[in-house]
């Protein structure tokens, strides 16, 4: 089966969040219009959980730095009192 959600890891690894929840938002588009093979259906799903994953980590990777930041500035508060 030849299918635009075939990619390979290190591409998804690679993507930005941005561009992994676009194309999250199309995969899950395609699947709830329905219209394709089961085949297609699973590699649209399996995409979509690769890309899913991309996304978490991003914001993981972003509450992380938040949570950071935020305990800086409060160490910081603590230090100057």
């Amino acid at each position: 089966m030849t299918s635009e959600v075939d990619e390979t890891p290190g591409v998804t690894e690679a993507l930005g969040y941005e561009q992994a929840r676009d194309e999250l938002i199309e995969v899950v588009r395609r699947l709830e219009a329905g219209g394709t093979t089961l085949e297609e259906s699973l590699a649209l799903w399996e995409r979509g959980e690769e890309l899913a994953k991309v996304c978490r980590r991003w914001l993981d990777g972003a509450r992380a730095r938040l949570d950071a930041a935020l305990a800086e500035e409060t160490s910081d508060e603590a230090g100057a009192e």
